[in-house]
């Protein structure tokens, strides 16, 4: 085990893409000897030490460099549960350093050029080039904050290099009409509702089409998954252009976990070309949890933050990633998912910070069952003055039965209370779950809308298949959008 990275194994170092010379090469062995056995450093090229409280992030099974995912516990991490979280063993001890700001910094994805060459050759061309004399006299003499800023304009080139510039500031979005009726009600000051429909497993659209229908009259945006738990289905995008077509508004949900750079760039540009508006940025669940056989599981190519900063930036400064002009760039209203209950509250509340500060305008948080825990969530968000930086809408998923509320205990960043379990169970007995379940959902509805003026501005249901119910939840409720125009009644055909 590394000495100061708290993993469970030394995993193998990656190996450069191209030949190196061998000057390069003896100075890759020579950080690789030193830098492995201290932090089971495997030569990613973009060192990221001084940011990450000197644990090596690319211990994380999904190779995350911008914090934790929705899946994140003390305990371990949900993907492989033979090693601790390293993101929560990482903010556990900037906390303890007094460095969590730093952690705030948007940091860019892998360089595969770079990848399984030497850092420090890197981090010596900054130091000349700040003048070697006036660095080791300030790092030396110097103490405290200064001391800090000199180690910062040596480093900070070093793991933010031109391509992308990240830092820890927040950026408005470019623009100030609403691209999108969601985004155009959210700031109108209505309390919102959105609900989740489940792509088909097939090409079979009528199903898809009918729920459509369905939930339009009752919510602002219709989302759409994209392969959740790492199972294919349908795509976001043509389920979202289906609900175009249907003159509903749709929130299109791109995975990291399924994507390149260049497709994440080029899929946004179809989308919004195909009248897309409202675009969900997530990580996305890991491929430990698809059916086998299952695909690479080791690393994610990007993360929701750096897609968030792409996406942003494609928009707002109309650049790509490699620093190409978009003549046309796309137009959107861009989310973020949020987990109020995935680890320790402030620790949760710097990854969302990190969101908003990325480009997040709305979140739809994962499934809350305790409106108390939530608050604690919401007061630490305050704490961090972006509650008037983003729109915040609450999962709720209505229980269908007593074994449906366990198995929710077991899902990375849900919490469901011991009284919520009873009565689900009670209600097993009873041979009435499905009416317990909707009045759960509605008391905890209830409960919600009392924070609309405390950063509070809807609700997202997410039914899991149970798509009918949404039309009654949302009525009874009392959360009919006040454009609401009542369906018209469908008329039974009469055999002739």
């Amino acid at each position: 085990m590394p000495i100061f990275t708290p993993g469970r194994r030394w995993q193998p170092a990656y190996s450069p893409f191209k030949k190196e010379s061998f000057g390069n090469a003896v100075l890759e062995n020579l950080e690789y000897a030193i830098k492995g056995p201290l932090f089971g450093c495997r030569m990613c090229g973009n060192c990221l030490l001084q940011e990450t409280a000197f644990i090596c992030p690319m211990e994380c099974p999904k190779g995350l460099r911008n914090g934790p995912c929705g899946g994140s516990t003390p305990e371990h991490c949900y993907v492989d549960k033979t090693r601790p979280c390293i993101w929560y063993k990482i903010y556990d001890r900037s906390f303890k350093m007094g460095r969590e700001e730093k952690l705030l910094e948007v940091l860019p994805p892998l360089d595969w050029e770079k990848v399984g060459t030497e850092t420090w050759g890197d981090v010596v061309h900054c130091v000349k080039t700040n003048g070697t004399g006036n660095v080791i006299k300030s790092i030396v003499l110097n103490q405290g904050e200064n001391r800090w800023k000199t180690w910062d304009l040596v480093f900070r080139k070093v793991r933010q290099p031109d391509w992308w510039k990240g830092d820890d500031q927040y950026h408005a979005p470019a623009y100030t009409e609403p691209v999108s009726n969601l985004e155009k009600k959210l700031k109108a000051g209505e309390f919102v509702v959105a609900c989740e429909i489940a792509p088909p497993l097939s090409m079979a659209t009528k199903k898809l089409i009918e729920n459509i229908e369905l939930v339009k009259p009752y919510v602002t945006a219709i989302n759409f998954t994209d392969n959740a738990s790492a199972t294919p289905r349908m795509t976001s995008w043509a389920c979202s252009r289906f609900a175009v077509e249907k003159g509903a508004e749709p929130v299109m949900q791109i995975a990291a976990r399924d994507r390149t750079r260049a497709s994440l760039q080029g899929e946004i540009l179809g989308a919004t070309a195909l009248g897309v508006r409202n675009v969900l940025a997530i990580t996305g669940d890991s491929a430990v949890l698809a059916p086998a056989p299952r695909g690479r599981m080791d690393i994610n190519d990007m993360d929701a933050i750096q897609m968030l900063w792409i996406l942003r930036k494609m928009r707002d400064e109309g650049r790509y990633l490699d620093g190409r002009e978009i003549k046309t760039p796309p137009k959107f209203f861009l989310g973020a998912a949020a987990a109020p209950f995935a680890s320790d509250p402030k620790f949760q509340a710097i990854r969302e910070h990190k969101k908003v500060n990325a480009g997040a305008q709305f979140f739809q948080t994962n499934l809350v069952y305790d409106i108390e825990g939530m608050e604690i969530w919401l007061n630490e968000l305050g704490k961090r003055d972006i509650l008037d930086k983003v729109y915040i809408m609450i999962g709720i998923t209505p229980l269908k039965s007593a074994k449906m509320s366990k198995f929710m205990t077991q899902v990375p960043g849900v919490f469901v209370p011991k009284k919520i379990l009873d009565r689900m169970d009670a209600a097993a007995k009873a041979g009435n779950e499905q009416e317990e379940g909707i009045q759960i959902a509605l008391e905890l509805i209830e409960k919600v809308k009392g924070y609309e003026k405390q950063g509070i501005h809807g609700i997202h249901i997410m039914p899991v298949n149970w798509e009918d119910v949404v039309p009654r939840i949302v009525t009874e409720a009392g959360l009919l959008p006040k454009d609401f125009v009542p369906p018209a009644p469908k008329v039974e055909k009469v055999p002739a």
